[in-house]
């Protein structure tokens, strides 16, 4: 019998080496958040996109990348989540977790930030707050994410852009991206009410494959290896979400579902530090040949995950238990029109990223604290004909001799009746 052929290096399954409580998750999203700041101050502040724009022939930029990266660990998460919670609980969960957080920050922005700039720019606040394009139009179209009303507030951006001293016509342009993953959660929402996500696991891998074959052919149809495959102008119109590009749903719902498929297969999924080094070469190589969409985002979605697991203890610790990685993706992108429509654009790059990454860490600190934090307080929160529902159900189990639903306090009907045992949640 012929020797197995065996890469050097440490491997588990992914179910092994993973640890809900001892992973890197956190230092993770810090990161690719961190990383879409520097990546948006290039065409914020000096009219162009990142150096990784031009190094990869044009297929993508820092930013999008790390939108990458988000998707595949929110595919990861999300879709464990939904496997354990009921659907309703699901849903409480991710509302609490998404809306108040970017509630936050477009009042911040349309009431605070923004109004501020308008009196530097004008030298008074009359025509901020009447203007057609003002405050109240502003948050009407991004309060769910749509931005169905433009992305500016009352012409200030605009007026920077005039003056040279921004580029971008958006008061938050990372927004974008929301949308997607909004849909992604209402996705996995829906395959776990329907049983596929604990009965019919298999459905999410062929859904990810079906979705790479879309991107293959069009990769193989496109002019060039380099070239981005796909009709970037076509959109459909989703409801509550309003327009949303083909192209960019087809891409970040694959790599959702590739998060996805890892966690739902965990207990296959070798974790080989050997195959972490294969993804790497893959992924530079499709950088700076081609190919990136076809094999380059699931070998980084791979590696994502082996650095989750790989990366020294100390790191488990980042995150835990302050997670500002929300709070600095949807702040930074303000912070950093701020600084440049203020003209501070004019010190250099290494002054300005300093600038914008010290005032949007203290924006997601407070966000965090004031915020985020507070109302994922409620995540068990059930409202009482709910719970009165559940306690009379458990009441009727109980008496019957059958297992208590988890979460559902029985309360005895008379002081001489004991009481069940409470089942905790």
């Amino acid at each position: 019998m012929s020797p197995r052929l065996s890469l050097p290096g440490r491997r588990g399954t992914l179910a092994e080496l993973y640890s809900s409580r001892a992973n890197s998750f956190g230092v993770l999203r810090l990161l690719l958040a961190s990383a879409v700041v520097v990546s948006h101050m290039y065409p914020i502040a000096w009219g162009r996109l990142d150096p990784l724009w031009l190094r990869s022939g044009q297929q993508t930029d820092i930013g999008k990348m790390s939108v990458i990266g988000f998707f595949v660990l929110s595919g990861f998460m999300i879709s464990g989540s939904g496997a354990r919670s009921t659907v309703g609980r699901y849903a409480w969960h991710r509302a609490l977790r998404i809306l108040p957080g970017l509630w936050g920050s477009l009042l911040v922005s349309a009431l605070v930030i923004v109004p501020l700039l308008y009196h530097w720019q004008h030298g008074t606040f009359d025509g901020y707050w009447d203007h057609p394009q003002g405050p109240v139009n502003y948050l009407k179209g991004t309060w769910n994410t749509a931005m169905s009303t433009g992305w500016d507030i009352s012409g200030v951006m605009a007026e920077g852009r005039t003056k040279g001293t921004n580029f971008d016509p958006g008061v938050n342009g990372a927004l974008w991206s929301l949308k997607y993953e909004i849909l992604c959660y209402v996705l996995i929402g829906l395959l776990a009410a329907g049983g596929v996500l604990r009965k019919a696991r298999r459905f999410i891998p062929l859904l990810a494959l079906a979705l790479g074959g879309l991107i293959l052919r069009d990769w193989v149809n496109a002019p060039s290896l380099r070239g981005i495959p796909g009709d970037q102008q076509s959109f459909v119109m989703v409801p509550f979400l309003d327009a949303m590009s083909v192209h960019m749903l087809i891409h970040l719902v694959f790599v959702f579902m590739i998060g996805a498929t890892f966690q739902l297969y965990r207990d296959k999924l070798v974790i080989h530090d050997g195959v972490a080094l294969i993804c790497a070469a893959v992924l530079g190589l499709t950088l700076w040949t081609g190919g990136l969409f076809v094999f380059g985002y699931p070998a980084f979605a791979y590696l994502l995950l082996w650095l989750a697991i790989r990366l020294p203890r100390p790191f488990h610790k980042i995150g835990r238990k302050r997670d500002y990685s929300y709070g600095i993706y949807i702040y930074g992108f303000t912070v950093e029109q701020a600084l440049a429509v203020l003209g501070y654009a004019k010190h250099g790059k290494p002054v300005y990223l300093a600038l914008a990454m010290a005032g949007t860490v203290v924006l997601a600190a407070l966000s965090w604290h004031l915020l985020e934090s507070p109302v994922m307080k409620a995540k068990n929160w059930t409202p009482w004909p709910v719970r009165r529902l559940k306690e009379r159900a458990a009441v009727r189990a109980a008496r019957r001799g059958e297992p208590v639903e988890p979460g559902a306090a029985a309360q005895p009907q008379s002081p001489a009746e004991p009481a069940p045992p409470k089942v905790s949640a």
